[in-house]
């Protein structure tokens, strides 16, 4: 038995809702992995009476395709989707059985209109928390357009294969056989990465705002459900909503839940805010902010938008070693997820640069599947908790180097080693890996700001107790700001109370 009695059972309740009959046709041979996969398949058509099982040869062995009768959806998995991906699963049995996909009409009409043939392979490993929405989308337009086709491959069952096309990040996709993108991305970025994009017109004619958010994770979402929540004109624009959430799996300091996962937080708070009548602009990125009598903000793709308060949610990113290699390498053993990459790297030696918190729980996490992990920290002694420290110093395939400086990241169509500089002696070092993950902390993004909103020296918005910035109307909020601490719940209230600045800013204006 493949599924334990809890899934099972969340599992019948969601065969339910399946509406028309479906097939699993299935390519499976005599090794291990086929043989769970027939056991899952089984497993699923001995709970729904409306799930057919057909034996078939497939383009890869073991795989199964989830078909309408009579007809091919190209919806394929090869492997056996558990783990991240049985969401994945699940959401493909009900789509392709009949069930409407949870997508706005506007998105609908994008896909069914695509023109050519689309056959796409996404390689996942199945702990990566990000592959599942790129799976889920490439699903959906399978099922909406008869000229898109698409294979999920976890790279453990098809090992031979992800080396062979050098794969060394998940999600990474394919297109007709050419590489396509790599990492997580949504339905909408799909589609605009295809070319289907709404115009800068349809921004044009939008009335001016009364607060208008910039930015869609923790902090932006809250400043807009509070705007909303007031009754006046809100719109949020979002280059990708959720944020750096989205990169972020285990979650047990969200107060009142336990544990959560970043991609699962950032759906309910989409969920929460087109609950209210927010006006979202997704996948948009603001270039310019001016005060004029109203504050106009200006997108990348040249349209205006206008509005009486404006609050800055940008948040933050990752940030670069900016040394040689690391832009050439990047998702060629260069790496910034240890959850999604780390198991591309079972039984290979990589290196951790980052002593914080974030890079020793990386390292400790990457221990357990590579075969050594040296962890290369900048300052005399490691930032981490003593609590994780102790964790990886008990592990007996871990080294960890101080007073490191990272000079280089060598390779010659991928990775193979690492310089640095032993800061104490000023001698040069190199070792030999296939791997470097890089965990040294944040940077805001507020580069576009430049010259409008007073910052201080890490680019940080300068905020008051209210969230104001020093230009009148304009408010910022979470992690691009100079709060003390960048924590997902101190994200929340500071987006609370930015709104209620702005609020506070309109009625005396």
């Amino acid at each position: 038995m493949i599924l334990d009695a809890e899934i099972k059972a969340q599992l019948a309740q969601y065969l339910q809702l399946m509406e028309n009959d479906i097939v699993l046709k299935v390519s499976a041979g005599d090794d291990e992995v086929s043989r769970d996969m027939l056991a899952l398949v089984d497993e699923l058509a001995t709970m729904s009476s409306k799930i057919k099982v057909e034996k078939t040869t497939l383009e890869r062995t073991p795989s199964f395709s989830v078909n309408r009768i009579g007809e091919e959806t190209g919806v394929v998995f090869a492997g056996v989707p558990l783990g991240h991906e049985f969401t994945s699963l699940v959401l493909a049995l009900l789509q392709v059985s009949g069930r409407p996909p949870k997508v706005d009409q506007a998105v609908i009409e994008q896909i069914k209109n695509l023109k050519g043939t689309y056959r796409f392979e996404t390689y996942v490993s199945l702990t990566c928390h990000n592959c599942p929405d790129v799976v889920q989308a490439l699903n959906v337009m399978s099922v909406l357009n008869p000229n898109v086709s698409h294979t999920m491959i976890d790279g453990a069952a098809f090992k031979e294969e992800v080396e062979r096309k050098d794969v060394m990040a998940v999600p990474t996709v394919f297109l007709n056989g050419e590489p396509f993108a790599s990492g997580r991305m949504s339905l909408e970025e799909i589609l605009a990465k295809l070319g289907s994009t709404p115009d800068a017109s349809t921004f044009e004619e939008k009335d001016p705002f009364d607060v208008l958010v910039i930015g869609g994770g923790p902090a932006g979402a809250t400043a807009a459900i509070y705007a909303a929540r007031k009754g006046i004109r809100t719109g949020i624009v979002a280059e990708r909503f959720g944020g750096q959430i989205l990169d972020t799996l285990g979650i047990e300091n969200f107060i009142s839940v336990k544990y959560t996962e970043g991609p699962k937080l950032a759906a309910s708070l989409e969920e929460h805010v087109k609950h209210y009548n927010v006006d979202i602009m997704n996948l948009q990125r603001a270039k310019r902010l001016e005060k004029k009598d109203l504050i106009e903000v200006e997108l990348e793709n040249g349209a205006i938008l206008k509005s009486k308060a404006v609050i800055i949610a940008t948040g933050a990113r990752w940030r670069n070693l900016g040394v040689p290699g690391e832009a050439e390498f990047k998702n060629k053993g260069v790496a910034y997820c240890p959850h999604c990459d780390g198991p591309l790297f079972e039984g290979k030696h990589v290196a951790v640069i980052g002593g914080g918190n974030s890079g020793v729980e990386a390292a400790i996490d990457l221990a357990g599947i590579a075969k050594h992990v040296t962890v290369l920290e900048f300052a005399p002694e490691l930032k981490a908790d003593a609590v994780l420290q102790d964790r990886l110093y008990s592990l007996p395939n871990v080294t960890v180097i101080k007073n490191a400086q990272t000079k280089e990241i060598t390779g010659t169509d991928k990775v193979n080693g690492i310089t640095y500089i032993d800061r104490a002696t000023g001698e040069e070092h190199h070792i030999e890996l296939q791997g470097v993950f890089v965990q040294i902390g944040l940077v805001p993004n507020t580069e576009w700001l430049e010259g409008t909103v007073e910052r201080n020296r890490f680019g940080e918005i300068i905020v008051d107790k209210r969230g104001a910035t020093n230009v009148p109307g304009v408010f910022a909020a979470g992690d691009c700001t100079d709060s003390a601490y960048k924590q997902i719940i101190i994200s929340m209230g500071s987006g609370a109370t930015a709104s209620l600045g702005a609020f506070d800013y309109l009625i005396r204006n």
